[in-house]
């Protein structure tokens, strides 16, 4: 069997066992979607966003890519930013990183490792901007997650002060940015305190005028 007919056959089983659990589930499903989270996380295949917060499919919008960065001149990440914000009227955005990133661990060194060098300089800011407060930290694994909560908070940031969220807010509506870390070893998510909402103040050179 192929993995792609493997693939396949799971599916028939899993859409069969939802159905006999939640019978017509799939219909109801197809006739809207209502997701209250829109979820900014990484790329790396052991952090599911559904399974991890424990939510159904509609239930959460999301958009993943290398290291969860949200980068103002990234058009795919902005746009799904907009279509959740406008369209889907979310109340909470999440951005999810994960301790023992490859791509954080790979934006502390300094070694060239092709295209990727472009997208990481964004996480190698981070680091000069926090490098002091690193550099007390000895052992390397330790310094690799310190730095992945730092981007988070820098990703949380970089959302709040998109002209996205910052029209949104200017309009009253009501909606949340989250900055979360998931620890693959456990399983467990936490909180690390980076929370934007209607009022709260960011940088002045991005706030927009009213």
């Amino acid at each position: 069997m192929s993995g792609i007919d493997k693939l396949l056959l799971n599916n028939e089983h899993w859409a069969n066992e939802v159905s006999k659990v939640q019978p017509g589930f799939f219909e109801e499903l197809a006739k809207l979607q209502e997701p209250k989270y829109l979820w900014i996380g990484c790329s790396d295949s052991r952090v599911p966003a559904n399974q991890i917060l424990g939510l159904l499919p509609g239930e959460v919008f999301v958009h993943r890519n290398i290291a969860n960065l949200c980068i103002h001149t990234d058009i795919n990440c902005l746009s799904v930013l907009e279509y959740a914000v406008k369209v889907l009227k979310v109340k909470h955005v999440i951005v999810c990183g994960h301790y023992g990133c490859g791509g954080v661990a790979t934006a502390m060194g300094d070694q060239p490792v092709g295209l990727i060098d472009n997208w990481l300089r964004h996480i190698r800011d981070v680091r000069t901007a926090h490098s002091q407060a690193l550099s007390q930290i000895d052992q390397l694994a330790k310094r690799v997650d310190r730095l992945c909560e730092l981007n988070v908070v820098e990703q949380v940031k970089n959302v709040a002060s998109t002209s996205i969220l910052q029209s949104a807010w200017a309009a009253g509506q009501e909606i949340e940015v989250h900055g979360l870390i998931y620890r693959l070893n456990d399983g467990r998510l936490h909180e690390l305190g980076a929370c934007y909402a209607a009022g709260c103040e960011v940088s002045e050179t991005y706030r927009l005028c009213s």
